[in-house]
């Protein structure tokens, strides 16, 4: 494949992950004709597994019709699989150190699923073959995180870098990640889940942590040039769910401040790690610069 280039306006740019993420959302609801059927319903998951496998396809090409060939007054061009992190030279690091760099951050989470006893479901085989027989396991574990991913990462961020640079696109792809969470506000107020008021509330604290995860995604892609960082990264953090705070002040002390220190201690060397461990020559990521 022959190298190219991405070089929009700002506002090309914008536009064009606009329409990569109404045409992701909207593929959810082509399936949907039965309002009877919520988004865990089988029947709904697996056409939605389609809509997004479909929708993988399209938008690469969109985003190859709005580069341009490598010249000699344009050295910067990489192939397409290059600018979307499909990349053979760095895989296993990637795979590995975001993930541990993730747990790292969820060491109070991890610490209470210990003392809960939820370490020794790992250890069971059941565990894990009705986990690949769920549909649920597998879209929150395998397809969601990767068809994001992939969208909201792998095909944003070519196209906003070379026009905001490598820090604002870490923080201006976010935003059409976390804005595209709100439909999720339609299904709970259309199926009778919650009121309009408790529904907006429950979208906009979920606006607020999908766009600080959407940054530390966008983060882990750039650093690594690696489409499976984020991907490994969201996966955990799907699993994990949101830091149970309110479980900790439910334990008594003195296990309470044990509990307290492990996520203190997380943060801090989540802090400490996170530019170590994400540093680019470890993934041979020459594509961005960040």
């Amino acid at each position: 494949m022959e190298p190219v280039l991405f070089a929009l306006h700002a506002w090309q740019a914008v536009l064009l992950c606009l329409l990569f993420a109404v045409i992701y959302v909207g593929s959810l609801y082509a399936w949907i004709n039965n309002t009877n059927r919520t988004r865990d319903h089988p029947e709904i998951i697996k056409r939605r597994f389609v809509s997004v496998g479909i929708v993988a396809l399209i938008v690469p090409p969109l985003l190859w019709c709005f580069s341009k060939y490598q010249t000699s007054t344009n050295p910067d061009g990489r192939t397409l699989f290059e600018w979307l992190g499909l990349r053979f030279w760095g895989f296993i690091p990637a795979f590995v150190l975001p993930l541990l760099l993730t747990m790292v951050l969820f060491s109070g989470p991890l610490y209470l699923h210990y003392i809960d006893g939820v370490f020794s479901l790992y250890l069971e085989p059941k565990y894990w073959s009705s986990s690949f027989k769920s549909l649920i396991w597998l879209r929150n574990h395998l397809v969601a995180p990767f068809s994001e991913e992939f969208i909201f990462r792998a095909c944003m961020l070519p196209v906003l870098v070379p026009s905001f640079g490598e820090w604002y696109a870490v923080f201006c792809c976010p935003l059409f990640f976390g804005v595209a969470h709100f439909h999720h506000m339609i299904e709970t107020v259309i199926f009778g889940h919650q009121a309009v008021k408790d529904a907006l509330k429950q979208s906009i604290f979920q606006l607020f942590y999908t766009t600080i995860f959407g940054a530390y995604s966008a983060f882990l892609f750039l650093r690594t040039g690696h489409l499976v960082a984020p991907v490994i990264a969201h996966a955990f953090c799907n699993h994990m769910g949101f830091p149970p705070f309110n479980e900790v002040m439910a334990h008594q002390q003195p296990g309470r401040t044990k509990i307290i220190f492990f996520f203190i201690a997380g943060l801090s060397a989540w802090l400490i790690l996170l530019y170590p461990l994400t540093d680019p020559s470890f993934y041979s990521n020459v594509v961005y610069n960040l």
